[in-house]
């Protein structure tokens, strides 16, 4: 043997040496690096050599089986493209047989993925072999995965064997199994898409008869999850005849699971049936989840309110049902309470502004002052929703006290959405009305106690400059933040360089080498060395926004004093931004 075929066999030596070590690391190291090895192989080599030895090795520790199958499923262009990709189902069914569940779902959806690369022909020839072989397995977990693969191989089969593959799904879905009905109830909607119309009913449409009435929860859970799915695939009488039942026998169901499901599927649910049905015998059933006994199902059943609303026609259907919304607002669980928030606002666009004044304002102000500080976060991050609908007027005598209180909320990420929903409010309100009323809540945030607080209201000011424009940044903005610059809290300081980073871009030439580079320049003999390495990283963002002669007459001289520094990282944050002005100078 040569050495150039030594030098080709190395690769696949060491990862079999890899594969069978007894380190777990080293084994899951070498998985991760498939592709490389097949690059080093070539296409031949890894169809004859790398996969039947992957294949013959699925008895692994989960973790290697896992990344095994994710590996497969992008294996296409290493063994030769879709003519040769047949040869990648060999290794991927062996690991739909494993035990563990994220392998078999991950090894599922690579063998879908490889078959969306192959031709029809390979599919009937190598994908439908596959899918029979696993629904036919004698342990359950190979039945498990090939319900997932039906929809896969379905279309490119002929007439003959499409009747076959329907036999078998249905087999999946009285399998004596449950875990078994359980994945053919999954995988019923996304099967029942490729299925030819004339095949929906009674062949489709009976089988999801069959899930909804079996005897396990999950069964039902999983089936009725698919009825909206499902749905989209039949005629609008069948509709009202088959899945309407269904779901309102569900909506009665004893498990708070499946009723859950139903709530979650309601808005589907009503899109798919005419407004005149919806309106008389399905609204009725979501009214009733929205005051069912179990949170949960309340907390499904708020998160669907605005899809429902939006499809109802009928005034007093309406105002009802948001009477039902305005009792959420006041229902015992936090949980439904913030559900409810998260989506409230949407309903102001679908009631217009006199209602939303009306009937929604008073429940919008409730939430904002929720004891729940994920309730007050929910309806602020939702707060621009209705702005559009109320009006800048209602907007500042209403809504603004109660955004003003939450400024200084206890909880940070409260105060966090309030920072971030300040330049809508300002965009809103216009400049005049900010500076009285919000101006000097922007720059208290710029001494928070949380970072991300600081951060956020530095952040914020910039927006503002861009609202309104340098001439009020420089008399209102400017002034207040540079003379921060002095506060005892190092923090406090560092935050104001920060925000002079920001701020050096959108103000203008004459504003950053008159005010806010002195400022900086100054605060390169601050005591402290974070604060020095700051001013060094700043001066470097300021560079390409001034011209030489600054550069060499204030920025260069402050950056040789701060690179003579004791603190290494000050010399290192010099350095670097003295390299920036050599390549200004030198441009």
């Amino acid at each position: 043997m040569t050495h150039d075929e030594d030098d080709t066999l190395y690769p696949i030596a060491v990862l079999i040496d890899e594969l069978k070590n007894e380190d777990v690391g080293l084994r899951l190291k070498s998985i991760r690096r498939l592709s490389t090895i097949a690059l080093a192989l070539g296409e031949e080599r890894t169809r004859d050599e790398l996969l039947p030895f992957l294949a013959d090795n699925v008895d692994d520790e989960d973790e290697i089986l896992l990344a095994m199958a994710e590996e497969l499923g992008q294996f296409v262009p290493y063994v030769g493209g879709k003519e040769h990709a047949t040869c990648l189902l060999v290794p991927l069914e062996s690991l739909c047989t494993v035990e563990e569940t994220v392998v078999r779902d991950k090894a599922v959806e690579s063998i879908v993925h490889v078959c969306t690369h192959l031709k029809d022909e390979d599919i009937v020839q190598y994908g439908v072999p596959a899918v029979k072989r696993l629904a036919s397995g004698e342990w359950f977990t190979a039945r498990v995965s090939a319900c997932g693969l039906f929809h896969a191989v379905y279309e490119a089969s002929p007439v003959s064997t499409k009747e076959e593959l329907r036999q078998l799904f249905t087999q999946m879905c009285h399998d004596e199994t449950p875990m078994v009905r359980r994945a053919a109830a999954q995988n019923l909607g996304r099967f029942s898409t490729v299925v030819e119309r004339e095949f929906q009913n009674p062949t489709m449409l009976q089988l999801i008869l069959d899930l909804t009435a079996d005897e396990q929860d999950s069964v039902r859970l999983l089936a009725v999850e698919n009825c909206a799915h499902f749905a989209k695939c039949l005629s609008p009488k069948d509709c009202i005849e088959h899945i309407l039942p269904i779901a309102l026998k569900f909506a009665q169901d004893k498990s708070w699971r499946v009723r859950y499901m139903v709530a979650a599927q309601m808005g589907a649910l009503f899109e798919e049936l005419s407004p005149e049905v919806s309106q008389t015998k399905l609204l009725p059933a979501f009214i009733n989840l929205l005051q069912d006994g179990e949170a949960e199902v309340r907390v499904s059943a708020a998160g669907k309110i605005v899809d429902v609303c939006k499809m109802i026609q009928d005034e007093r259907a309406l105002m009802d049902t948001i009477a039902m919304v305005q009792a959420l607002g006041l229902d015992s669980s936090q949980h439904v309470r913030a559900a409810l928030a998260s989506v409230a606002m949407g309903l102001a666009s679908i009631l217009g502004k006199e209602k939303t004044h009306k009937h929604l304002l008073p429940l919008f102000l409730d939430l904002l002052k929720d004891d729940y500080p994920e309730v007050r976060l929910n309806i602020i991050s939702t707060l621009d929703a209705v702005n559009q609908v109320i009006g800048n007027e209602t907007l500042s005598d209403s809504l603004l006290p109660a955004i003003k209180e939450l400024a200084s909320d206890k909880h940070w990420r409260v105060r966090l959405a309030i920072i971030e929903y300040v330049p809508l409010l300002a965009s809103n309100l216009g400049v005049e009305f900010f500076d009285n009323q919000l101006g000097l809540l922007c720059l208290e945030w710029l001494e928070d106690q949380v970072a991300a607080i600081r951060e956020a209201a530095a952040k914020n000011l910039r927006h503002l400059a861009l609202e309104f424009g340098n001439e009020w940044a420089c008399q209102y903005i400017l002034p207040r933040v540079l003379e921060r610059i002095t506060t005892p809290h190092y923090l406090f300081r560092i935050n104001v360089l920060f925000t002079i980073s920001l701020l050096a871009p959108v103000m203008g030439n004459e504003a950053l080498c008159n005010f806010m580079l002195p400022v900086v320049v100054n605060a390169s003999k601050d005591k402290v060395p974070n604060i020095k390495f700051n001013v060094a990283k700043v001066m470097q963002q300021i560079i390409p926004l001034v011209d030489t002669v600054v550069i060499e007459s204030t920025i260069r001289p402050c950056l040789l004093c701060l690179q003579d520094d004791q603190d290494t990282d000050v010399r290192f944050f010099a350095a670097q931004a003295l390299h920036a002005c050599d390549g200004v100078v030198c441009v």
